[in-house]
C-alpha cells in the first residue's frame, strides 16, 4: 500500500456496488482506508437508478437510444438535481461518517468540465467532454480532501449537460496525471468468454485490447469503457482497472494484492 502513498487514485463508482447498501458501505469504507494511508482518491460517480427513480416520480418517463439516456429539458433538470445534489451529498456523508473529509462538486464547479452537445446522437442536453481544467480538484486534494464529483458538465453557453461518468472519470484521471483509474462495473472485467468468469483476461496491454475488439471478444457496453481505459492511458495515467463493484472491497483488492479481481490495462 506504502508504494501508492502520495498518488492519485481516480474511483469511477456507479452500477450494484452504489444500490446494494452493504456494498455501498464497503466503498466507501475502502476509499476513506486509502486516504487515511496517503493515498489520494478522487471519487468520480453517476446514478442512473436514482434518476430513473426520481424521474418516476415526477411523471416523467426514462427514454435510452444506443444505451444513451434521452436528457430533455426536464430531464436535464432532474439530472443534475438528483446528481449534484442528493446522491452527490449521501456520498459526502458517508464518506464524513467513516473518518474522511469530502467535498462534493459537480462539473460546473471551477469550470471543471466544460462539454459540447452531441447534437449528431440525437439525444438532448447530453455532451462529450472537450476540455477539464483540474486547478479545483488539484487544490482539493493537496488540501487533504476527497473529491466527490457528479458527472454534470456544462457547455460554453453555461448549459447543463449530462456526460458519461466512465468518460468523465478517464478524462479527470489524465488532467490529474494520476497512477490509477479504477471503473467500477457490474462484470468481473474483460472475458474471453462473456459466460465464463474463469476466462477473465487479469492484464492487458493497449495492442491486445485492439486486438481482442477487433475479434469481438471486447464488444457491446466493453467497448466504450476499454476505450476510456486507452485514451486516459495515452494521456500518461499509469494504469487503468476494470473491476466488479459486486465483489466486496473490490477496489483494495485491485489495488494491494498481485492477483487482483478485476483487469487491469496498461500501456
Amino acid at each position: 500500500m506504502q508504494r501508492f502513498a502520495g498518488k492519485t487514485v481516480v474511483v469511477k463508482y456507479g452500477g450494484a456496488a452504489m444500490k446494494d447498501p452493504t456494498l455501498k458501505a464497503g466503498v466507501i469504507t475502502d476509499l476513506v482506508l486509502l486516504w487515511t494511508v496517503g493515498i489520494r482518491p478522487v471519487l468520480v460517480h453517476g446514478g442512473g437508478p436514482e434518476i430513473n427513480s426520481w424521474l418516476g416520480k415526477l411523471g416523467i418517463q426514462p427514454e435510452f437510444k444506443g444505451g444513451l439516456r434521452v436528457t430533455d429539458g426536464d430531464t436535464m433538470e432532474v439530472v443534475e438535481m438528483v446528481l449534484g445534489g442528493r446522491v452527490n451529498k449521501s456520498l459526502v456523508s458517508l464518506i464524513q461518517q467513516s473518518g474522511g473529509k469530502a467535498v462534493g462538486l459537480s462539473g460546473k464547479d471551477g469550470d471543471l468540465l466544460r462539454a459540447r452537445q452531441m447534437v449528431e446522437k440525437d439525444i438532448g442536453y447530453v455532451g462529450e467532454v472537450t476540455r477539464v481544467d483540474a486547478t479545483l480538484l488539484r487544490s482539493l486534494v493537496n488540501s487533504g480532501y476527497i473529491p466527490v464529483v457528479a458527472t454534470v458538465a456544462a457547455d460554453e453557453h453555461g448549459q447543463a449537460l449530462n456526460v458519461n461518468a466512465d468518460t468523465a472519470a478517464g478524462e479527470i484521471a489524465a488532467a490529474l496525471q494520476a497512477e490509477k483509474l479504477i471503473l467500477m462495473t457490474d462484470v468481473p472485467g474483460v472475458l474471453k468468454d462473456k459466460d465464463d468468469v474463469a476466462t477473465k483476461y487479469a492484464a492487458l496491454n493497449i495492442r491486445e485490447c485492439r486486438q481482442l475488439t477487433d475479434e469481438g471478444i471486447i464488444a457491446g457496453g466493453m467497448i466504450p469503457k476499454v476505450q476510456c481505459c486507452i485514451r486516459c492511458l495515452s494521456q500518461g495515467v499509469t494504469a487503468a482497472h476494470i473491476i466488479d463493484g459486486r465483489s466486496r472491497h473490490s477496489v483494495l483488492m485491485e489495488l494491494l494484492t498481485d492477483e487482483g479481481v478485476g483487469t487491469m490495462i496498461t500501456g
